[in-house]
């Protein structure tokens, strides 16, 4: 069994006793948070800032774009229903909260469409990046999941809140992942 440094397990630990469970991979150093409540799973798996560039240089992306956004704090987003009934969520009730400051909306496809447009980002380029982000509204049933890209506006390894919102049985929800890190440039 692999053993993890007393820091990294003080997060964890402190983590775990505030509903959010930290892991790190062993082979990359990249963590991931989770918590599971009333019926719905989320989780942030930091993204790298090289696998950002990578990711979307591959796709058309000048590197000068794709530098833009590796400078966000990148995560691979999970949502998973787990309960019962069918949940709904919209990215836009979702809020991040950076250390010591006030929370703040994900910015949404739609505003990095404008900025991609003005960096004169292909089409196709655009097209491949608004499929890879997490879908901006979406019902799940129960067992149904997906996946996609969320960015904040945090500096590297900065910290934050995430609260997220949803929709179930004609009640509004919400959670929070809690001490999120930014990936190092080192990542």
């Amino acid at each position: 069994m692999r053993r993890l440094p007393l820091t990294l397990l003080a997060m964890w630990s402190a983590a775990s006793l505030a509903g959010t469970e930290t892991s790190v991979d062993a082979e990359t150093g990249l963590a991931t948070w989770q918590t599971e409540t009333a019926g719905i799973q989320v989780r942030l798996t930091q993204i790298s800032p090289d696998q950002a560039r990578g990711f979307y240089q591959a796709r058309g992306f000048s590197p000068e774009a794709a530098e833009r956004y590796a400078a966000e704090c990148v995560f691979m987003t999970v949502v998973r229903n787990v309960g019962d009934a069918p949940i709904r969520h919209r990215l836009a009730d979702w809020r991040y909260e950076p250390a010591g400051q006030p929370p703040r909306a994900i910015r949404s496809k739609t505003q990095w469409e404008r900025l991609w447009k003005r960096q004169g980002v292909p089409e196709s380029a655009r097209i491949a990046f608004a499929w890879a982000q997490f879908p901006a509204t979406q019902t799940f049933a129960p067992g149904d999941w997906n996946q996609g890209m969320t960015s904040y506006s945090v500096p590297r390894g900065g910290a934050f809140t995430l609260r997220f919102v949803w929709r179930a049985d004609g009640k509004q929800h919400s959670g929070k992942l809690e001490q999120v890190r930014c990936a190092d440039e080192n990542a």
